[in-house]
């Protein structure tokens, strides 16, 4: 089984990648498919569709990483058909909201939905009966990230090195401090 996981990805960081280690591992996946989506309907983005995609490579290199430019889940999926069948993953504070998504029964008619239970986020199924959950500790999110950033602060902890050296290659994500070199 295959295992899709979308998100804006403006900067991926460990947490992102953590993410996908432990749905593979949980619900034994076979491989995941990375979805940089071009446009997000749900939430501005500071960098380029393009620039997001290098950086989603940089931190998934042995996974399949694509561009998609459909805002919402559904209109992705139809576009998709082969993608239809898979385990669609995301996090509980995102399926706290799936039922004000765009045709959620639809897009649980066309994929399972693969939820990662972190602190938190409490995670009540309701009426959804083609939902897997596996647990996740509490990553980093990309907004904290880009704030550590914008603050000048080192957040090699929690970036991908091979995420970092593009972003201090290319200057993205505000000012800050180089920390290329030994203290």
């Amino acid at each position: 089984m295959i295992g899709l996981f979308g998100g804006a990805f403006d900067p991926p960081h460990v947490g992102h990648v953590a993410f996908v280690r432990a749905a593979k591992e949980a619900l034994a996946l076979e491989r995941v498919i990375v979805i940089v989506i071009a446009d997000p309907g749900h939430k501005d983005v500071q960098t380029s569709a393009d620039v997001r995609l290098e950086l989603a490579c940089a931190a998934f290199p042995g996974d399949e990483v694509v561009l998609d430019e459909h805002a919402r889940t559904i209109d992705m999926l139809r576009a998709h058909p082969e993608w239809q069948g898979a385990v669609f993953l995301l996090g509980a504070d995102e399926f706290a909201d799936f039922g004000t998504w765009k045709e959620p029964e639809e897009v649980l008619r066309l994929v399972q939905l693969g939820v990662a239970a972190r602190r938190g986020h409490p995670v009540e199924p309701g009426h959804f009966d083609r939902v897997l959950f596996f647990d996740l500790d509490e990553p980093a999110t990309s907004r904290e990230v880009r704030a550590r950033l914008d603050r000048g602060e080192d957040v090699r902890d929690v970036i991908p090195a091979a995420v970092w050296g593009i972003i201090e290659r290319d200057g993205l994500y505000g000012p800050r401090p180089s920390y290329t070199q030994s203290a």
